[in-house]
């Protein structure tokens, strides 16, 4: 019965007393209905990620940093200015933005203005074919010596493989890896996280990605495209 003597209780060695690092619970990518395919309001957003727990919000909306700013006037320890953006071979998915960023542009001139304002830089889910956004693999190596990370699991993948390809592409090339709910819906919030040490600006938040573990990895069910697609045929109707 047990390791121990009769009698005697079990030994327990003392705890070393070392401070432990707070880390924080971070969302990647989630848009507000600044985006064409979303009807969430920055206050909705905002709300969900408190309520879920997210410490660190980075907001992505399409091609524009308005939501991102209205979010970040609302909680301004919370929320990270981010853009999500459409190069003319694929999107990138950036942080710490502080000038937006056209749609439409080579993906090297995006990345020159994103290094001029002091941005992290990662990719899109780069190899999901069902998107608009995704990318053809030579381009993708083109870019990869520009950037900061790729996302290697988003929750809206619709087959988990392109999340797979991208998690063995980041590994083959040495390249940390972000994760993103993709949230367009306030409950898709906080699907795909990371626990992350604090970070600050994009050097620091490129270093926390090395000591990066998993918050949630939870695939989104499909039908969660059809907010985006619903989104889109309310707004049409609206203009």
């Amino acid at each position: 019965m047990g390791g121990t003597a009769a009698g005697r209780p079990p030994h327990r060695s003392t705890p070393t007393c070392l401070p432990m690092p707070s880390l924080l619970r971070t969302e990647f990518h989630c848009h507000t209905i600044h985006s064409k395919d979303s009807l969430t309001t920055p206050e909705a957003l905002v709300a969900a990620a408190r309520r879920k727990g997210i410490e660190r919000l980075i907001v992505t909306d399409h091609n524009t940093i308005a939501g991102a700013l209205a979010c970040q006037a609302l909680d301004p320890q919370r929320v990270i200015v981010g853009e999500e953006i459409m190069t003319t071979r694929g999107e990138l998915l950036a942080a710490f933005v502080q000038e937006e960023i056209p749609a439409g542009l080579p993906p090297q001139e995006a990345i020159t203005r994103l290094r001029a304002q002091g941005a992290f830089i990662s990719v899109s889910h780069p190899f999901d074919r069902f998107r608009n956004g995704h990318w053809a693999l030579p381009d993708l190596l083109d870019i990869l010596p520009l950037v900061d990370a790729i996302e290697t699991f988003n929750a809206r993948c619709l087959w988990p493989g392109f999340n797979t390809q991208a998690q063995r592409f980041a590994q083959e090339h040495g390249i940390p890896g972000t994760v993103g709910s993709d949230a367009h819906a306030a409950f898709e919030v906080g699907r795909a996280s990371l626990w992350l040490p604090d970070f600050h600006d994009a050097a620091s938040l490129k270093a926390a990605l090395r000591e990066a573990s998993p918050a949630q990895l939870t695939l989104s069910m499909p039908w969660v495209h059809l907010t985006s697609r619903y989104a889109v045929w309310k707004k049409g109707r609206s203009s």
